[in-house]
C-alpha cells in the first residue's frame, strides 16, 4: 500500500516485500526506477517540484530514516519499518549472488567503485559485477555513460551519487538503458568499502544515524542537517493540522 506524507509518496513495505518487489521488477525485464525518502528528500521535493515528480513516479519508495516512520504513525499513516538504501543494497547483493542477477555499479570515486567491485563478489561467491564506472563525467560524456550501462546487461543498476542527481539521471535514462531495478544509494559504496563508518544499531533504532553522520563530517553536514532539513518540522505540522 501506498501512502502519501508532506507531497511524498511511500510505499508501505518493510525488507522481505521489498525484494520480493524487486525480484518481480528483474522478472518483467522492463525498467523500473527506485527512491528512498528520508528528511533531507521530503524537504528537497517540497521546494522541488520536479524532484517531487521524479519521487512519486517511482516504482518503489521506501521509507529511510526513522523520523519519517515516526512522523508517519503519529499522522495516522504508521509505516511498517524504515528500509535503508544501504540496507537494501547488501540485501540486494547477496540477492543476485543467489539469482545470478547481474549489477553494474555508478558513481563514487574511482578507487571506492572498484573496491566494492572487488570486495563483493569476495563477499558473496557467485555475484556478477556487470560493470562499474565512477560518478565524474562531463555532460559531453554522459551519452557513453548510458551507453556503458546499456552494453552490459545489468539487472541491477546502483548509483552513488548525490540527490537531487541521481534521481534526475535515472528518469532521464531509465528508458533508455533498459535495467530492470535501478537504485540511487548515495554515500553507500563509501560505508561498503569502509571509508565511511555506520552509526551502531542501538544508533540506527533510536533515530540518531544522521546525528554519527554529523559527527564524522560536521563542516560538511551542519547545513544539510541543522538549517536546511529543519523545514521538515513546519512540513510536519502543517500535515498535522490537515489531516
Amino acid at each position: 500500500m501506498r501512502i502519501q506524507m508532506m507531497g511524498c509518496a511511500v510505499d508501505n513495505l518493510d525488507m522481505e516485500e521489498s525484494l520480493a518487489v524487486v525480484e518481480g521488477f528483474i522478472r518483467s525485464g522492463r525498467p523500473h526506477q527506485h527512491v528512498v525518502v528520508n528528511v533531507d528528500k521530503i524537504v528537497k521535493a517540497s521546494r522541488d517540484p520536479g524532484l517531487r515528480r521524479i519521487i512519486n513516479d517511482c516504482d518503489l519508495i521506501n521509507a529511510d530514516g526513522m523520523p519519517v516512520v515516526w512522523a508517519s504513525r503519529l499522522l495516522g499513516k504508521p509505516l511498517k519499518e524504515r528500509v535503508t538504501g544501504v540496507d537494501l543494497f547488501e540485501a540486494l547483493m547477496a540477492r543476485a549472488a543467489q539469482k545470478g542477477w547481474r549489477v553494474f555499479l555508478l558513481g563514487a570515486r574511482e578507487e571506492v567503485v572498484s573496491g566494492v567491485a572487488r570486495l563483493y563478489p569476495a563477499r558473496y561467491p557467485g555475484l556478477t559485477i556487470a560493470g562499474y564506472r565512477n560518478g565524474y563525467w562531463s555532460q559531453a560524456e554522459e551519452d557513453d555513460v548510458v551507453a556503458q550501462i546499456s552494453a552490459a546487461r545489468p539487472d541491477i543498476l546502483f548509483v552513488a551519487i548525490s540527490s537531487p542527481t541521481k534521481e534526475a539521471f535515472l528518469a532521464r535514462y531509465q528508458a533508455a538503458m533498459k535495467v530492470p531495478f535501478a537504485m540511487g544509494v548515495g554515500g553507500t559504496f563509501d560505508v561498503a568499502v569502509g571509508h565511511v563508518k555506520r552509526a551502531p544499531v542501538w544508533m540506527q533504532k533510536a533515530g540518531l544515524e544522521w546525528f554519527y553522520r554529523f559527527l564524522q563530517e560536521p563542516r560538511r553536514m551542519f547545513r544539510r542537517y541543522f538549517i536546511e532539513d529543519m523545514a521538515f518540522v513546519a512540513l510536519f505540522a502543517r500535515e498535522w493540522v490537515r489531516r
